[in-house]
């Protein structure tokens, strides 16, 4: 089993597991993943996947840099950890987290935190898989999201969700806020869809584009790359079809 690190000097010419379709769409969602990409190498940010074509990397940058509401020094965030289809139930997982731990020792972190939640939700690894491997909840935010962390130096101070997401709330308070980032491939392209199914149903909506880490630290969601909020109030972080957009539309009302 081989795995690849994606970096500036490959990244053109491998695949991000994310979006691997030949197709024109897909292209162009794999484009503005790793146009995204490109950037935040120099800020530590490490792509790593299996030697295949296929879903199954890790992903994580230093928190100092990372494109989520949590504060801290010194320790390694991970963005996502994927692992789909028929490579499911195979130790790619628990590999591929590995590799991070084995890095993030290397670089002298204290140790690695991930964010999960309470109950399983789609694009966010079962906090399970995370606390059979040591990992503890440090913090908590509304609704649903928990921080974890595997520390390497007990003596360091934990890091914590930033308190102005704890609460779950965004400050427009009027229809629908959208919050998202490039870091995954898919938002932008839903997030206008999703926007064009407001302004044609006359609902109120605001989409905020994170530009930087700082503004995604600030004013993100805990999932990082998609928050919806509804009247001020977060809603969800998953990804949704128009169709069941409509629906939860529907569910709001």
């Amino acid at each position: 089993m081989k795995f690849i690190t994606i970096d500036k000097n490959n990244i053109d010419q491998e695949h991000i597991c994310c979006a691997i379709g030949n197709d024109k769409v897909n292209q162009n969602r794999a484009q503005s993943k790793k146009d995204w990409m490109k950037k935040r190498f120099d800020d530590g940010l490490v792509f790593r996947r299996l030697d295949d074509r296929g879903k199954f990397f890790i992903e994580y940058m230093p928190i100092e840099k990372v494109w989520k509401p949590i504060s801290g020094k010194n320790y390694m965030v991970i963005n996502c950890l994927w692992v789909s289809g028929k490579f499911k139930d195979q130790g790619i997982a628990a590999k591929l987290l590995k590799e991070c731990i084995d890095d993030s020792k290397k670089q002298k972190m204290d140790g690695v935190v991930v964010i999960t939640s309470d109950k399983v939700k789609p694009f966010l690894t079962d906090k399970k898989f995370f606390e059979h491997h040591g990992f503890e909840v440090i913090d908590t935010a509304e609704p649903y999201f928990e921080l974890l962390i595997l520390k390497f130096n007990k003596s360091a101070k934990d890091p914590s969700f930033t308190e102005n997401v704890k609460k779950g709330v965004c400050s427009n308070e009027k229809g629908f806020t959208f919050i998202f980032s490039n870091q995954c491939p898919y938002m932008e392209e839903y997030v206008g869809l999703l926007a064009d199914i407001c302004k044609k149903k006359k609902i109120p909506c605001k989409i905020i584009h994170l530009k930087d880490c700082k503004e995604a630290q600030k004013v993100g969601s805990p999932f990082g790359t998609l928050g919806i909020y509804y009247k001020g109030v977060f809603k969800t972080h998953e990804l949704m079809s128009e169709k069941g957009f409509e629906k939860f539309i529907n569910e709001m009302k």
